[in-house]
């Protein structure tokens, strides 16, 4: 066998490559096609509900706000739950110096609380928050580790710990 001297010629030329990048080109000018007018159909709808809601009174579907109640007709249910003995009727004369009625003096279910704290039933908040301020406690709460029923009927429990 005798030595090649010279390579086999290349073609300069290859078409398919030309027809892939412009396939290619076409496919990303669709796409884009595609997302500009998905993204219009999506964003008018969004827009306007956007627009409807910031033109609606912040307020509109909140309820109206019950009336805070009275001391006189506020009932308070005094538990102990730090043990101490006579610390309820204690505190339950204190809360009926500031014109709050008594419902129910006795031992919390569970003792061994940190704090001192006033609950309220659902709604009751605003007579809760009053209630503390007046006794001078700081943590208020809603209903936990308290069941309705054993509240005998009163909107608010204040709990004593230690």
């Amino acid at each position: 066998m005798l030595p090649v001297e010279h390579a086999l010629p290349t073609p300069g030329h290859h078409p398919w490559r030309t027809i892939a990048v412009v396939v290619a080109g076409i496919a990303t000018l669709e796409l884009l096609g595609l997302v500009v007018v998905g993204t219009a159909l999506v964003a008018k709808p969004v827009a306007e509900k956007a627009r409807a809601a910031a033109s609606k009174p912040a307020n509109a579907h909140k309820t109206p706000a019950r009336p805070i109640l009275p001391r006189r007709s506020v009932r308070v249910t005094v538990l102990n739950g730090n043990g101490i003995a006579g610390a309820a009727a204690t505190e339950a004369a204190r809360v009926r110096a500031h014109g709050y009625r008594i419902r129910l003096v006795g031992n919390a279910p569970n003792g061994g609380y940190a704090g001192t704290m006033v609950m309220y039933r659902p709604g009751r908040r605003p007579e809760a928050l009053r209630l503390a301020r007046d006794l001078g406690i700081r943590l208020v709460w809603p209903l936990d580790g308290l069941r309705p029923r054993q509240l005998h009927g009163a909107q608010l429990a204040v709990v004593l710990g230690g």
